[in-house]
């Protein structure tokens, strides 16, 4: 479960909230304070009140996987082995189990023919996918994705969508402007001003944004 008690931080106010869906899809307009809720849970930012607590504890203390909308942000190394390498080799996995870590996450993210380039080789989707790649390499416990698939193409969207579906985190928080992909989430938080306006599954929270540009083309069409 993730539990929200008080937390007041920039622009977010959440008095209460608990989630306990594996994959929760984040949505609302520009600014509404989605992002910066979700660098407080991954821990990238310290709430100015309240807390985050993550299976009874706070974010810091569980692996967190992070994946932002522009991956040259926050990929640090050079070379695609080393970026995916990063996370278990910062908890000091051993060499052998860390090349096994990094051939699996490649493998599972379908970039094993990258592993030997130079990051700055990479096309903006080969970066998303690395950055894929890096954040699963270590079976994070918390799974977060910042809009990753807002610059991708269809394909490279769904092989995301993939990976997260066979991700082994227990919670997964998915910031998304495709609704498509929030349709297919367990549970969905609407954001605005900073607050979770509406939270439930995708059919309660889409039925009360039905005439909004939040409700999904493909449930307009069947409708």
């Amino acid at each position: 479960m993730i539990r929200i008690a008080g937390l007041r931080h920039r622009v977010l106010d959440i008095p209460d909230l608990a989630l306990e869906a594996r994959q929760i899809a984040v949505i609302g307009e520009n600014g509404s304070g989605k992002t910066t809720l979700l660098e407080v849970c991954a821990g990238i930012e310290e709430p100015g009140e309240g807390t985050v607590r993550f299976l009874d504890h706070p974010t810091s203390a569980v692996k967190v996987g992070w994946v932002g909308e522009f991956p040259d942000r926050t990929l640090l190394f050079s070379r695609v082995y080393d970026e995916i390498a990063s996370s278990p080799r910062f908890r000091h996995r051993s060499c052998s189990e860390t090349d096994g870590r990094v051939r699996a996450a490649a493998e599972r993210v379908g970039i094993p023919h990258l592993l030997k380039r130079s990051v700055a080789t990479l096309s903006g989707g080969e970066k998303a996918l690395v950055a894929l790649a890096a954040a699963v390499a270590d079976d994070p416990d918390l799974l977060i994705l910042d809009e990753a698939d807002s610059h991708l193409d269809a394909g490279t969207a769904e092989r995301v969508r993939g990976v997260v579906r066979e991700s082994t985190a227990a919670h997964v928080l998915w910031c998304t402007q495709s609704m498509e992909t929030a349709a297919g989430a367990d549970y969905l938080l609407f954001m605005a001003a900073g607050a979770v306006r509406h939270h439930g599954t995708p059919e309660e929270v889409f039925s009360l944004l039905e005439e909004t540009c939040f409700y999904p083309t493909l449930w307009r069409m069947l409708r």
